[in-house]
């Protein structure tokens, strides 16, 4: 019987030193059984002030704190950790890294919603998991889930943030039956997770708002340094690299 493990970190920082100092997570079952994980994680490693900014985690709330890989969720993650299950995160690349540095290798299918949420919602201005929170009416449900599983939400908190997660989820699988009615739901997003998204709106920069291919006939310049200077995501890339390709 497969299982889906959602989860959520908050760090010390985004940088290649920084650890986890918060689990958020929640094991379901195929029945919708779960098991709830929200703990705080101790590290040597000092947290950045614009990091307690963001979640408000400050160093004596995790003082004297067992570190990630003593925690209850790292045991059962570990146990979980098989092709038949399934890892599920917002921007997974971002925590499964922070996984990896505290020595996990992960071995279970990945789901992104994230990345499936702009292959389902393309026409959607942003993607960002509390956008969906107010936009797909999340919000509206998230009290009766929470009373269910005894949960507090709090924006960027980790197991806050699993809950909206789950929600957002489960819009994400309405729209894959709806879509592709004979494929398993699951599978399908497992999918999308590995194929990059064609952008088409710049949503930051000197054309934010622009229709990218637009902006590539009247500056394909700009198009060009963008993809050499800047950090960009694989989405972002894949669609430069393309209309770079398509206009060259």
């Amino acid at each position: 019987m497969a299982k889906y493990i959602l989860f959520d970190t908050e760090t010390t920082g985004n940088e290649d030193g920084d650890k986890i100092i918060q689990i958020g997570a929640m094991v379901i079952d195929s029945r919708g059984e779960a098991k709830v994980y929200n703990e705080l994680c101790g590290t040597e490693t000092p947290i950045k002030i614009e990091a307690m900014e963001v979640h408000n985690i400050v160093p004596e709330m995790v003082e004297g704190k067992p570190p990630f890989k003593e925690s209850h969720f790292y045991s059962e993650l570990s146990s979980l950790n098989s092709p038949d299950n399934y890892l599920i995160a917002h921007n997974i690349n971002f925590d499964l890294g922070m996984l990896t540095k505290e020595g996990f290798k992960n071995s279970m299918q990945l789901i992104d919603t994230l990345r499936c949420s702009k292959h389902l919602y393309p026409d959607s201005p942003y993607h960002r998991l509390q956008y969906f929170r107010y936009s797909l009416g999340l919000y509206k449900k998230e009290q009766d889930e929470a009373k269910r599983y005894n949960i507090t939400i709090k924006a960027h908190d980790a197991i806050g943030d699993v809950l909206v997660m789950k929600l957002l989820l489960s819009k994400l699988v309405e729209k894959i039956r709806k879509k592709y009615p004979h494929i398993n739901p699951m599978k399908k997003l497992v999918e999308l997770t590995k194929e990059p998204v064609m952008l088409q709106t710049f949503r930051f920069g000197k054309y934010n708002g622009e229709n990218i291919e637009s902006v590539a006939k009247k500056d394909m310049g700009y198009i060009r340094w963008m993809y050499k200077n800047m950090e960009l995501d694989e989405d972002m890339q894949f669609t430069l690299e393309h209309i770079m390709e398509r206009y060259s």
